[in-house]
C-alpha cells in the first residue's frame, strides 16, 4: 500500500542553492506560480468585457468580490475597505491553492505548515504594525482587560501577550492541518479500492467520494476562515476591541 504521506514530500523540479542554502523551483513552488496564475486568469478574463448582463464567469467574480467585501465591511467596517485587495488576494490565493491541490497528482501547498506560517506570520505583524500605527503606545492597553483588578494585572497582562502571540500559530495550524487531514483520508482509501477487488471496493470509493465532495467545502471553509480571522484582528487593531 502506498504511503498516504508521499503526496506531501516536496520534491526539487530546478535545483538551485545560493551561498549553501537550497533555493530550488520545487514542486510546491510551482503550484504556487500556477495558483496566481489561475486567479489572475480568472478575474482578469471574466472581467474582461464587462457587460451589463453579465456571464456566467463575470458574476462568479463578482460575487466573489461582493462576498469578500461584505466580510470585511461586516468584520472591519467601512475603515477596512483600505485592506481590502491585501485580503482579496489572501481568500482567492488559499481558495484556489485548495481548490487546485484537489486536482489528481497536483500538489497542495497549503498543506504544509511552513507555507500556512508564513502567511499568518505576515498577517500578524500585518495587524500589529497597524495597530502600533494608528494608536501608537495606546495599542498596549490592547493587553489590560478593561474593568478588572488592577491586583488581578500581574496575572492577567501576560495571559493576554501569550494569547496575542499564539495567533499566527493557531491560524496556520488550522490551515495546515485541516488540508493535511483531509488528503491523507482520501488516500487512505483510495489505497483499498483495488486491493479489495470488483465487490469489496464499492466501500471505499464511496466513501473517498463522499471525501472528495466533504473537501471541496472543506477548500472553501478554511479559506474563508483564514481571511475572516484576519478581518477579526485587523478590526481589533483599528478599533482596540477587547
Amino acid at each position: 500500500m502506498a504511503n498516504p504521506l508521499s503526496q506531501f514530500e516536496i520534491k526539487p523540479l530546478i535545483p538551485i542553492e545560493i551561498a549553501g542554502i537550497d533555493a530550488s523551483f520545487t514542486n510546491s513552488s510551482l503550484m504556487m506560480v500556477l495558483t496566481v496564475t489561475a486567479v489572475t486568469a480568472f478575474l482578469t478574463l471574466s472581467m474582461r468585457g464587462r457587460a451589463l448582463v453579465p456571464g456566467r464567469w463575470q458574476a462568479l467574480a463578482e460575487v466573489t468580490y461582493e462576498f469578500v467585501a461584505n466580510m470585511i465591511r461586516d468584520n472591519v467596517g467601512s475603515e477596512g475597505r483600505r485592506y481590502f485587495p491585501f485580503i482579496f488576494s489572501l481568500f482567492m490565493f488559499i481558495l484556489f491553492g485548495n481548490l487546485m491541490g484537489m486536482i489528481p497528482f497536483s500538489f497542495t501547498f497549503t498543506s504544509h505548515i511552513i507555507v500556512t506560517f508564513g502567511m499568518a506570520i505576515v498577517v500578524f505583524l500585518g495587524v500589529t504594525l497597524i495597530g502600533f500605527i494608528r494608536h501608537g503606545a495606546k495599542f498596549l492597553g490592547y493587553f489590560v482587560p478593561s474593568g478588572v483588578p488592577v491586583v488581578m494585572m500581574p496575572m492577567l497582562v501576560p495571559i493576554e501577550i501569550l494569547s496575542y502571540l499564539s495567533r499566527p500559530v493557531s491560524l496556520a495550524i488550522r490551515l495546515f492541518a485541516n488540508m493535511t487531514a483531509g488528503h491523507t483520508m482520501m488516500k487512505v482509501f483510495a489505497a483499498f479500492i483495488i486491493p479489495l477487488g470488483f465487490l469489496g471496493g464499492w466501500a471505499p470509493l464511496a466513501v473517498d467520494v463522499a471525501l472528495t465532495g466533504f473537501e471541496f467545502i472543506i477548500a472553501f471553509l478554511q479559506a474563508y476562515v483564514f481571511a475572516v480571522l484576519t478581518c477579526i484582528y485587523l478590526n481589533d487593531a483599528i478599533h482596540l476591541h477587547h
